[in-house]
């Protein structure tokens, strides 16, 4: 009984041995392999070098190599930085270089901003813009073309003159409207946005304060007539007087003269007949 326990002891030790040996074996392999690979790495990496940066990283995060002069480093990153899409793998998530004409991207097919010099178009970086497209430089994209829009004419506004709606018969009356939406570089441009034509009223008198420029300076002017044609009133008696008789006196003379014209031409016409 003795005998068989001492023998069991002895096989499990050997047993020990034998996959301690292995294990060692295993380390010195990977050792060689990697020879500065640490596991207490900092920054997201899960296993890393002195020399490459990150070798792998923790889950969720993005691995991606930086360029540094010649030498690339590897970088566990939360989401990809500009320039890349991240795509996820059972093994890695990786981060991919987007295409040279596009600035941004969502996948490899896909851009959402282009590098200057290109027009975004259904996620394509493009030198010009599809027939009936235009370029905006402001969003460099590839946008359609507006139209310029105008809403409808106002009512026609009252006959007018001079800023007067009194004391003429023809004037003018004016309709307007608004843009409602103004046009792209390539769009049809805007119409004109007030109308005016002749129009006829029945003519009405201006009330105090109401008559126009022209009804003003014809007071002005009569007014200035009347204070020269005024005369002192220690004189202005006998010019009253004196004006209906010159009058009669000239038509007295007026009519003597057409009588003797009459005895004229009768004398004439008797002369003629004897």
């Amino acid at each position: 009984m003795h005998l068989r326990l001492i023998s069991w002891f002895f096989i499990i030790l050997n047993f020990m041995e034998y996959i301690g040996s292995q294990n060692a074996s295993r380390g010195r392999r990977q050792r060689r392999m990697h020879p500065n690979v640490s596991q207490g790495c900092q920054g997201g990496c899960a296993t890393c070098s002195d020399y490459n940066g990150c070798l792998s990283c923790k889950p969720k995060l993005f691995f991606v190599l930086e360029r540094i002069g010649m030498k690339q480093i590897g970088v566990c990153l939360s989401s990809c930085p500009s320039g890349y899409y991240g795509t996820r793998y059972p093994d890695i998530n990786k981060c991919t270089k987007c295409k040279a004409d596009c600035d941004t991207c969502f996948n490899k097919n896909f851009c959402t901003k282009c590098k200057s010099g290109f027009y975004l178009h259904l996620g394509k970086c493009l030198d010009n813009c599809p027939e009936g497209l235009e370029a905006n430089n402001h969003t460099m994209e590839c946008v359609s073309i507006v139209h310029c829009e105008a809403s409808e004419w106002s009512p026609w506004s009252p006959c007018t003159k001079k800023g007067k709606t009194c004391g003429f018969k023809r004037g003018t009356e004016t309709r307007v409207r608004e843009i409602i939406q103004h046009p792209s570089a390539k769009g049809n441009l805007c119409p004109p946005t007030s109308e005016t034509r002749r129009c006829t009223v029945q003519r009405k008198k201006c009330q105090k304060g109401e008559r126009g420029k022209k009804g003003r300076e014809r007071k002005r002017k009569k007014l200035k007539e009347e204070s020269k044609d005024a005369i002192p009133e220690n004189k202005g008696l006998e010019p009253s007087r004196e004006a209906p008789e010159q009058r009669e006196n000239k038509d007295k003379q007026q009519q003597k003269k057409r009588k003797t014209q009459d005895k004229q031409q009768k004398s004439v016409s008797l002369s003629t007949v004897h």
